[in-house]
């Protein structure tokens, strides 16, 4: 018996609704293991911190550059735009402080921040 129009909307409501949820710790592995090889004791500190090197500085970039891809890509798909938030946010703040030279300062040491 062929799929009609419900059971094919219904389907790929769980489709786009589980399958992002079951990839998430995949695609959020890779921070986690950068933050722990960078010293950082979880990846909340390491995203929150100023970066102290030139790799973290390269990181940041790239996680602002994927952040960037992602909302436009949310262009097309609209559920990208809030995934790409997160790392455009975060990214984008270490990048700053990079260029702001405030390496010096971790947000970690300062409880308001």
């Amino acid at each position: 018996m062929p799929l009609g129009l419900p059971e094919f909307l219904v389907v790929l409501t769980v489709f786009l609704l589980v399958v992002p949820v079951l990839l998430l710790p995949f695609l959020l592995l890779p921070w986690f293991l950068r933050a722990r090889q960078q010293g950082y004791p979880s990846l909340r500190v390491y995203l929150k911190s100023a970066p102290r090197s030139d790799a973290e500085r390269r990181d940041a970039a790239h996680l602002a550059m994927a952040g960037l891809v992602y909302c436009f890509l949310g262009v097309l798909f609209a559920p990208l735009v809030l995934a790409g938030l997160v790392p455009l946010y975060y990214g984008g703040r270490k990048l700053i402080y990079a260029f702001l030279g405030l390496g010096l300062i971790d947000d970690a040491d300062e409880p308001g921040a």
